[in-house]
């Protein structure tokens, strides 16, 4: 018997009514347990976070913790889309100046350099680009702006707070699922071109739907359809006004959204064949 078995039959056989005989017999199943769970956590997959700009997620989880002992990892370089007031990118940025992500917004992309997100990263020195041109602004070619993602700020992951205008394939190639986005409905349902903000709620109070909430999901080539990473459920009243609704989902936004970009920079995303993420609960 094995040093361990044998402290463990120890305690056993001091418990009333418990012989010696029946202590080893505990304890040899105790030890073979253990070694049946060693065996499994060797299969596990090793804790990686891939390099900076091999925007491929791997695995980095047992169970629903990291690996014991991983190494610690620079923080994420994120580039932030916005198109108007910003109260997500504000969620963001403050999460990343607490710790809460294990990241630094780099570089603001808009659409409209005029809007709030945009002159809050301006007041915090955040360099602002814009995509696309507008008769008011001259802003980048979508592979402008690949290249001054990747290579002039060294982004890791875009986050779309508010951003409402379609993003380039050339980019979505660029970040295969390394770029998120928050939409304020229950995916796949009140999603897709035209609707966006008040919209949403409007349309949700209309169907009658008992249920809302915001969605936060990987980014494809459409409109609101890449694979849904997490969501949270908000009751509707038939009596809400679109605004009212608002506000509820918003202030959920404001907190599932930094779990999830938290976790992309943590590497605790993982995916499923078939295509499905899986976010993990930080150790």
């Amino acid at each position: 018997m094995s040093r361990c078995a044998a402290a463990w039959a120890g305690c056993v056989a001091h418990r009333p009514g418990v012989c010696a005989s029946t202590a080893r017999a505990h304890a040899g199943v105790r030890i073979a347990a253990s070694r049946r769970i060693r065996l499994h956590c060797a299969k596990q997959p090793p804790y990686s976070r891939r390099p900076r700009h091999l925007h491929s997620l791997t695995a980095s989880v047992v169970g629903a913790q990291q690996v014991r002992g991983a190494p610690a990892v620079a923080p994420a370089n994120l580039a932030v889309f916005v198109s108007g007031g910003g109260s997500n990118f504000r969620a963001i940025q403050e999460a990343c100046a607490a710790g809460v992500i294990k990241g630094r917004v780099a570089v603001v992309v808009t659409n409209a350099p005029q809007c709030g997100g945009a002159q809050y990263a301006e007041r915090l020195g955040i360099p602002v680009l814009v995509y696309p041109s507008s008769k008011s602004a001259k802003g980048c070619t979508p592979d402008e702006l690949v290249a001054a993602l990747r290579e002039e700020h060294g982004v890791d992951y875009v986050v779309l707070a508010g951003y409402l205008k379609l993003i380039p394939p050339q980019l979505v190639r660029a970040f295969p699922r390394a770029m998120l986005n928050i939409h304020p409905g229950l995916l796949p349902a009140f999603g897709g071109s035209g609707l966006y903000g008040l919209r949403v709620h409007s349309a949700v109070i209309t169907s009658g739907a008992r249920l809302s909430g915001p969605t936060v999901h990987f980014v494809d080539e459409g409109y609101d359809t890449g694979p849904i990473l997490a969501q949270v459920s908000v009751a509707v009243s038939p009596l809400d006004s679109p605004q009212q609704l608002a506000a509820r989902v918003l202030a959920e936004e404001h907190k599932l959204y930094p779990r999830c970009v938290a976790a992309l920079c943590e590497g605790r995303i993982s995916w499923r064949e078939d295509g499905i993420p899986i976010m993990w609960t930080a150790a």
